[in-house]
């Protein structure tokens, strides 16, 4: 049975534009020499032992964001009210809605912030999908995305509009076309990592690099400064902050959403 999250504003617990919206942005890739993620090669999503984590996860400081059965440790973005999420079948889920509409949008944000970590997660998306995973993500801003760096996710082949470079899956949203193309075929499982330590970003997906910056430095201002966070003044201001899984009006699914502390 589907269990639909229902967040009354006064009673948060503590806690994306195209994916949010059309704009201008950087589209050079990042000069980064892109690796092999041979971490993520070693533990590929499967259908068995799914939201647990194993003995080695647990002596190495990681903790699960999802415990599989229930939204506890989550809450709609600025405490809004929404039944657009659901723990279900193992796998948190947006439901989506026939028509995108912005107002009626409600993102899902981590009760506890971070600063320096690595964000792991499995995920698909419905086709023509279109989502993305926010970080160091302030409840300060009208929207999550104005805050925090952007992990696009996106149908890259059906998607029914034009998609610039910058807003394909595993970019730095707006700010960097992704360095390799790495995203399965949409309804399919991907793997994503995200690293965040002292300012130095990667974006991983499927075992290869996507992204690679520093926030603050002259590359990322100049992204900023001539792209579509411009007039945004606190976007990349948040040094400590939440993960934020986007409703951007389509079905996409997460699970093994864990994070370790660095």
């Amino acid at each position: 049975m589907m269990k639909k999250l229902f967040v009354p504003v006064m009673s948060v617990m503590a806690i994306s534009v195209m994916s949010c919206g059309g704009g201008t942005g950087s589209t050079s890739k990042d000069s980064a020499t892109v690796k092999e993620d041979t971490t993520a090669q070693a533990a590929p999503v499967t259908d068995t032992a799914q939201n647990v984590l194993s003995d080695t996860e647990k002596s190495e400081g990681w903790a699960l964001l999802f415990n599989g059965q229930n939204l506890d440790g989550w809450h709609i973005y600025k405490g809004k009210t929404s039944n657009s999420w659901t723990a279900e079948n193992g796998t948190l889920h947006c439901l989506g809605s026939e028509k995108d509409k912005s107002d009626k949008r409600a993102d899902l944000t981590s009760n506890d912030t971070y600063e320096n970590f690595e964000f792991r997660t499995d995920w698909k998306i419905a086709p023509k999908g279109n989502s993305g995973i926010i970080y160091l993500a302030s409840e300060d801003e009208d929207a999550a995305y104005l805050s925090g760096p952007e992990y696009q996710l996106i149908d890259d082949e059906n998607f029914p509009e034009k998609l610039e470079e910058w807003q394909k899956t595993g970019a730095n949203y707006a700010m960097g076309a992704p360095l390799v193309k790495a995203a399965k075929p949409v309804g399919e499982w991907n793997h994503t990592r995200i690293v965040v330590n002292k300012g130095h970003v990667e974006h991983w997906l499927n075992g290869q690099k996507t992204a690679d910056y520093q926030i603050g430095s002259p590359k990322w201002k100049k992204a900023k400064a001539e792209g579509k966070w411009k007039d945004a003044k606190k976007y990349g201001e948040t040094k400590k902050g939440h993960i934020d899984l986007q409703d951007h009006g389509s079905e996409v699914w997460f699970k093994n959403v864990k994070i370790k502390q660095l």
